[in-house]
């Protein structure tokens, strides 16, 4: 008995004085129109591997995915990235990779020897996706990108790396006709499925140290120097080709390699010139290292997309989607990209590596917290606005074209309420209306209206672990 009635008494204390565990400090974010940054181009993912799975799937659950993934009032995802599959050996099959990252590893290439023919069937699922994407998302700008070479052509006869991850795996005898490989399937798909890939990325983390031969998914060790061959052998093909697909390089797993890479391309002087968009991932990288790459990136003049990235701490579930959130904010408010993408957007054993948690056997599947923590950011900034500078690390702000619509995102990584003021002073717009969407703990991209407004400035007491969007429309 004396333990209930303690139980209900914090209890009632807590809900009686909850203003007592909310710091008195307020933090003030002042979003200001005239420092204006990069337009926003787009939000995504890759389709390797998921869509492999997904898309042998009914129809009926693939267009439910594939709508939630696209529609403008869910996850409002524009850009996909298509994985142009080396395949293994078949001797390899259920081996290796399944044993590393399971079945879904296993991408299908389309070519099994130098004299084969292309067997144009190869892939399916993956293409599905791919073309229901296209169906229903007019705007969809797509990139294919290869995560290694095809297995023959390589050292180690494996398409997973090299017996020393150090080395390059592809042999020099096969770059131009791995390099004719990529154009002919982009050719492919524009012929014959009316995909125009606005970009083709030839590397993956080519830099890294952990492509080795029977590793856990596909993965191909490019030197700079290597790659730079790569990239003059590929940029005349592409030119004769006659696709409108430009190369995007040089993606790599965390921003120190990337300006490795890039900097060794700069001081090629003809490299930055046949590439027509930059690509890193965000895998590790600090601040510091965010404003070399945005200053690095306006010296080449190139369009410039963070093109992969998943969670990097130790915590689970929202604090581990909230974490990766204020990577995001980190990556948008510092490093500048257009376009900001997830690796997976289906997983089976986490709920951190993707917005959706499923059963590839069973057709099982479910959106988790994570969907509705990205999707406070990409349903509300959309395709189109204008970043603008907030003066806070944890707050993100844009503007559409016609200056009429305002958009804040305020992050609370923390395990105790905090108080924020938003002036919005710096408008000269009047104001006409005001809406709010939280995710905590207990809410799913809820609309909320437990703020307040005083004047010019949104006061609001930001719950522990969570993320509030706030769209702001001007007269």
């Amino acid at each position: 008995m004396k333990k209930l009635l303690f139980t209900f008494s914090v209890g009632f204390l807590i809900s009686l004085s909850a203003d007592a565990y909310i710091s008195e400090e307020t933090e003030y974010i002042c979003p200001d129109p005239v420092l204006k940054y990069q337009k926003l181009e787009g939000w995504g993912s890759s389709l390797c591997w998921w869509a492999a799975q997904v898309g042998k799937w009914d129809d009926e659950k693939i267009d439910a995915i594939v709508d939630a993934l696209t529609s403008p009032d869910q996850l409002n995802m524009n850009i996909f990235r298509y994985n142009i599959g080396g395949g293994d050996d078949p001797s390899h099959a259920d081996g290796h990779m399944v044993k590393g990252k399971g079945k879904r590893a296993e991408m299908e290439g389309f070519k099994s020897s130098k004299d084969a023919d292309y067997n144009w069937n190869a892939d399916a699922a993956q293409r599905k996706i791919l073309l229901k994407i296209k169906d229903r998302r007019k705007d969809a700008v797509f990139e294919a990108f290869s995560n290694s070479a095809p297995y023959w052509m390589t050292y180690s006869g494996c398409s997973a790396g090299n017996d020393n991850p150090l080395e390059d795996n592809l042999k020099p005898e096969y770059y131009e006709l791995f390099c004719r490989y990529l154009v002919d399937v982009c050719q492919y798909y524009k012929e014959h499925c009316g995909i125009e890939f606005k970009t083709l990325e030839p590397f993956n983390e080519s830099f890294s140290n952990y492509w080795y031969n029977l590793g856990s998914q596909e993965g191909c060790h490019f030197e700079p120097e290597t790659q730079m061959t790569i990239i003059r052998i590929l940029y005349p093909m592409l030119q004769e080709s006659g696709l409108p697909t430009v190369i995007s390089a040089s993606d790599e797993t965390n921003l120190n390699q990337f300006l490795t890479v890039q900097k060794s391309y700069r001081e090629a002087g003809d490299i930055w010139e046949k590439i027509g968009q930059l690509n890193t991932h965000t895998y590790g990288g600090n601040n510091e290292e965010r404003v070399q790459v945005r200053e690095l990136v306006a010296e080449a003049g190139k369009p410039f997309w963070q093109s992969e990235t998943g969670p990097s701490g130790n915590g689970r579930g929202l604090e581990s989607n909230l974490a990766l959130t204020q990577k995001m904010f980190d990556d948008l408010r510092i490093m500048r990209p257009q376009a900001w993408l997830d690796w997976q957007i289906m997983e089976e054993h986490n709920d951190e590596w993707c917005v959706m948690r499923g059963n590839f056997q069973t057709q099982e599947y479910k959106l988790i917290k994570n969907f509705y923590v990205r999707m406070q950011i990409t349903r509300f900034f959309k395709q189109g606005y204008t970043f603008i500078e907030t003066g806070n690390r944890q707050a993100l702000a844009a503007v559409s074209s016609s200056g009429k619509e305002a958009v804040f995102a305020v992050l609370n990584t923390s395990g105790s309420p905090k108080r924020v003021n938003v002036s919005l002073g710096k408008f000269d717009e009047k104001l006409k209306k005001v809406t709010s969407w939280r995710t905590s703990a207990t809410e799913d991209c809820q609309q909320v209206e437990d703020f307040t407004l005083d004047g010019s400035s949104i006061n609001y007491v930001m719950p522990a672990q969570s993320l509030t969007t706030f769209v702001v429309n001007f007269r």
